[in-house]
């Protein structure tokens, strides 16, 4: 696939699509157990870490941009805590949770060193 959009270049981008291709698959799974506002509020955010990434990459300034960036390490933040309440009602095994809040905190130290790379 060739690239056409300054986001698809970025590790950070690339990182939350990976996540979020994870945390789209528990939202089918908690969907199969009708547990349809769930699924719903976890697809949103899930979306939300890559789409704000996205988003701000083709602002008109660093400062823009690190603004949404903060946006999306917040949006991971909601993440890991719908990951950890899902777990608590039994909804994700302990080894899926553990996995997803490593690659989510990873995330976001990822997500602020390039905030924080970047002029503004």
């Amino acid at each position: 696939m060739k690239v056409r959009f300054r986001f698809q270049t970025l590790d950070i981008w690339k990182r939350a699509i990976t996540i979020g291709d994870r945390l789209l698959d528990i939202a089918d799974q908690l969907e199969v157990r009708h547990r349809y506002r769930f699924a719903e509020q976890l697809r949103g955010a899930a979306l939300s870490v890559s789409n704000n990434i996205a988003e701000g990459s083709g602002s008109a300034s660093d400062k823009d941009f690190a603004h949404f960036l903060n946006i999306a390490k917040r949006s991971a933040f909601e993440n890991a805590n719908m990951v950890l309440a899902f777990h608590r009602r039994q909804l994700i095994s302990d080894v899926e949770v553990g996995s997803l809040l490593e690659e989510l905190e990873t995330e976001c130290r990822m997500i602020e060193s390039f905030r924080k790379r970047l002029k503004y």
